[in-house]
C-alpha cells in the first residue's frame, strides 16, 4: 500500500470517527437551555412552512361598521365590512458550525475517548443568541424590527415617568395599568395585554420597594394579585424584567412593553431551526460540521395589541 492510499484510508477513518462523535454530541447540545436567551419565553415561534421559502406572506384584517336605527322603508342601510392588508417578511439563511483538528481527532482515537463538545455547544449558543437579537431588536441589514422596536407600534409617553425610589407606589401602579388599558381601549375592549416587560433597573426597583409603609408585599407582589388583567380574567399576568429595554425608548429612554402573547398578535418565523449538517473534510488537517438555520423577522400582526410606554 503506497503513501497516498494510506493517507486516504486515515482520512476516511477520521471522518467516520467525527461522524460518530457528532451523533453523540448533538442531542446533548440541543437539549441545553441558555438562561441569557430570552426570546423563547417572550415570543411565539412559528417553525412551519417550507424550509427554503424566500418569504412568509400573511394577512391582517380589521372590521368596521355600526348598527343604527333605520326607517322601515330605507334603502341606505348601515353596512359593516372588513379591511384586509397583505404583509410579507423575508426569510434568510444564517450559519454557525464547529470543527476538529487532526491532532485532536488522533488523540481521541488513540486514547479511546470522546471528542470535546465545547465547540458544538458554543456554536449552538451563538445561533440562539443571534435569533434572540433578531427577535427582540430586529436587524437593520435585513429590514427587520423586533419586539422592543416594532415599526408598526407607536410609542407613547408614560403618564408618570422617571421612576425612582421616591416615586409614589400608586403612581407606578397607575402606569402599569395604563399599559394594560391602552391595549384594552385600543381594541375597543376586545383584548387585554397579558404580558408586561420592564427594564431590569425598573423591575429591580419594583421587586424591592414595599407597596406602602404598612404593607409586607413589594410592588410586584401586590400588583400580580391586583392588576386589571388578573382581576378581569382570573388568569396570571406575566411581569418580567428583561435586558435591552433600559435605552429602547425614544431618545434612549426606558421602555415598558405590554402585549398579548398570542400567535394572532405576533410571531417569529423560523422555518428551519438551527441544525448541524453532516461532517466533511474541509482541509488536509481539518474536519468541520457546518450549522445552518433559516430565519425570518418578527411579525407584529395586530399592532393595537402591543403598547410601548417610554420614559418610565
Amino acid at each position: 500500500m503506497n503513501g497516498n492510499s494510506m493517507h486516504l484510508f486515515d482520512a476516511q477513518a477520521a471522518l467516520g470517527f467525527v461522524v460518530a462523535q457528532a451523533s453523540i454530541i448533538e442531542p446533548g447540545v440541543y437539549r441545553t437551555r441558555y438562561p441569557s436567551v430570552q426570546y423563547r419565553d417572550l415570543i411565539p415561534v412559528d417553525t412551519t412552512g417550507s424550509e427554503f421559502a424566500t418569504s412568509v406572506t400573511y394577512y391582517s384584517s380589521d372590521q368596521f361598521g355600526k348598527a343604527n336605527w333605520i326607517n322601515g322603508n330605507a334603502d341606505d342601510l348601515p353596512k359593516a365590512g372588513t379591511t384586509r392588508a397583505q404583509h410579507q417578511t423575508g426569510v434568510h439563511t444564517a450559519g454557525i458550525g464547529y470543527g476538529f483538528g487532526w491532532e485532536e481527532i488522533g488523540r481521541a482515537q488513540l486514547l479511546g475517548i470522546n471528542l470535546q463538545s465545547d465547540d458544538a455547544s458554543a456554536a449552538r449558543r451563538a445561533s440562539e443568541e443571534m435569533v434572540d437579537r433578531v427577535a427582540l431588536l430586529g436587524d437593520a441589514d435585513k429590514g427587520f424590527t423586533g419586539l422592543y422596536n416594532a415599526a408598526n407600534v407607536i410609542p407613547v409617553a408614560a403618564e408618570t415617568g422617571n421612576w425612582t425610589v421616591d416615586t409614589d407606589s400608586n403612581l407606578i401602579v397607575g402606569v402599569l395599568n395604563q399599559a394594560l388599558l391602552n391595549v384594552f381601549n385600543g381594541t375597543n375592549t376586545a383584548s387585554m395585554a397579558d404580558t408586561l416587560l420592564l427594564p431590569w433597573t425598573k423591575f429591580n426597583l419594583l421587586a424591592t420597594r414595599k407597596m406602602s409603609e404598612n404593607s409586607d408585599k413589594t410592588i410586584i407582589q401586590w400588583y400580580l394579585e391586583n392588576n386589571l388583567y388578573t382581576v378581569q380574567t382570573g388568569q396570571q399576568l406575566t411581569l418580567r424584567g428583561v435586558r435591552g429595554l433600559d435605552k429602547a425608548g425614544v431618545g434612549g429612554t426606558t421602555r415598558l412593553v405590554a402585549y398579548r402573547k398570542d400567535p394572532e398578535v405576533l410571531k417569529l418565523h423560523m422555518p428551519m431551526p438551527h441544525r448541524f449538517l453532516p461532517a466533511w473534510q474541509s482541509g488536509p488537517l481539518r474536519w468541520d460540521i457546518p450549522g445552518v438555520m433559516r430565519l425570518g423577522g418578527l411579525d407584529v400582526r395586530l399592532p393595537k395589541e402591543v403598547v410601548y410606554l417610554d420614559g418610565i
